[in-house]
């Protein structure tokens, strides 16, 4: 028997791959399935099942391209209803890989279809569970994604208790629990780093399994929760009705352009500029009216939240040879409509001598020289929990996630010091404020983890004049 989580970073995304006595099945794949037909052929396996925990918000899957290569067949849990071919599993049916077996545990709760799979080993052993958005590492999903009708958070939240406490708290303590994702997602509030744990250390350590009723559970799971970013229902519909392979998307995608080229399809088709370099490269010079945002960063969900239309086409500034890992990036939420990128990188532009604009960053310290010299507009654009924990007195909490509920508030005449954790998040945030007109913006280089090593005033609570209500 071998399991193997492959684990994406970028979007905090775990499936995996098990092979027993020749026979294989992948649990929740990413969209590009080529990984899993090389580990299958390798290995001389034949791929029997590819097992959805649910129909995931976050990521496109790859289960009806891998379908379709290996002739394995889709599963799902209950009450799921998909537009391509699948088998929708009973609560308690069994699946056969090799020796060992495979049974679907119904723990609706996160969403309505959400199974949990049990692995058994060829002697009997409960081994593992995949436990996809049920149960994380430290946290369970959030259970705010499926509100259909009447149905509210709270009723998902009270299901989800029932399958935590019916379904998964009876298993051994010594299971192995396999989530489909770890801290970084979405899908939760406070998942631990680890990506796997035993069942009965996560008793002892995971707040909402040490819940001692079904009302502190609700309390518990529902406080908190800030709103699903805006691609996670779109994705999610993505899911349910199949994609378009990867391959289709790589061949209108990977379009070099030369400069001029480049320029002439951005005004004729309104494309996003998206430059995917390091925030400090990105800041010395860019092509006016570019977004950035890093690729070395959390890149495929800033883009699902930030970029309302998965229609959108998009135009790619990248470091050279990084073209088709940003397509991928894109593809496994959705965008799948690039339509070309600059040959040669931002050096080619410069070359043709192209216009180029530019954003100060400033160290901390100059920072810290300003705000002390003089009144000065200062955005902290953590997440609200961030803000909260600690910040700056004079700082308003102005989000990244939700810029376009605030942008209204932005006066282009004004200058903007914009700082965020470290960095990353704070060159968003000024590209998008220069790309709509906002001449005067200047980023804090490092963000908040420089900031804390200087003498400016600090608090530990929020400030309600200050903070932005979202």
């Amino acid at each position: 028997m071998k399991i193997e989580q492959i684990y994406t970073g970028c979007l905090a995304e775990a499936a995996y791959y098990i092979e027993s006595n020749g026979e294989a099945a992948i649990i929740d794949p990413l969209r590009e399935v080529g990984t899993y037909l090389k580990k299958a052929e390798k290995a001389g396996a034949k791929i029997k099942y590819i097992f959805e925990t649910h129909f995931h918000a976050d990521f496109v899957s790859g289960h009806v391209d891998l379908a379709e290569k290996s002739g394995a067949e889709i599963i799902y849990g209950p009450t799921a209803k998909t537009a391509f071919k699948s088998h929708i599993a009973r609560d308690g049916e069994q699946f056969k890989i090799g020796k060992v077996t495979i049974t679907a545990l119904h723990t609706p709760g996160h969403t309505l279809e959400s199974t949990t799979y049990l692995l058994t080993d060829e002697n009997g052993k409960d081994h593992c569970i995949f436990s996809g958005d049920t149960l994380f590492i430290g946290d369970v999903g959030r259970p705010d994604l499926a509100q259909k009708g009447e149905l509210t958070m709270e009723d998902l939240a009270g299901m989800l208790y029932d399958s935590l406490n019916h379904k998964i708290k009876p298993l051994a303590d010594d299971v192995i629990v396999y989530p489909a994702h770890g801290a970084g997602s979405a899908c939760g509030k406070s998942m631990s780093k680890e990506t796997f744990d035993t069942l009965g250390h996560q008793k002892e350590v995971n707040y909402a399994l040490k819940a001692s009723t079904k009302e502190q559970f609700i309390k518990e799971v529902t406080d908190g929760i800030m709103p699903p970013p805006q691609y996670f229902s779109k994705n999610a519909a993505i899911n349910k009705g199949g994609v378009e392979s990867i391959e289709e998307v790589f061949e209108k995608g990977l379009n070099a352009l030369i400069p001029q080229a480049f320029e002439d399809t951005a005004n004729q088709t309104g494309a996003i500029l998206l430059d995917t370099r390091d925030p400090q490269v990105f800041a010395k010079g860019f092509i006016p009216n570019s977004i950035n945002i890093g690729l070395n960063g959390q890149f495929a969900p800033w883009v699902g939240a930030l970029i309302t239309d998965l229609q959108q086409p998009i135009l790619l500034i990248t470091e050279e040879g990084k073209a088709e890992e940003t397509i991928t990036r894109l593809t496994r939420v959705g965008y799948d409509n690039t339509i070309g990128y600059l040959d040669g990188g931002f050096e080619s532009w410069i070359a043709a001598g192209k216009e180029i604009d530019t954003i100060e960053s400033i160290s901390a310290t100059a920072f810290e020289t300003a705000a002390s010299e003089a009144e000065v507009i200062a955005l902290d654009v953590r997440k609200p929990g961030e803000y909260e924990s600690e910040h700056l007195e004079f700082t308003l909490s102005r989000p990244l996630d939700y810029i376009d509920d605030w942008m209204s508030e932005i006066d282009p005449k004004s200058t903007y010091y914009i700082h965020c954790a470290g960095g990353y998040r704070s060159m968003i945030a000024a590209s998008i404020l220069k790309s709509r007109g906002v001449e005067n913006v200047i980023d804090v280089a490092g963000g908040y983890g420089a900031i804390k090593g200087t003498n400016l005033k600090r608090t530990d609570f929020a400030c309600p004049s200050k903070a932005m209500k979202v």
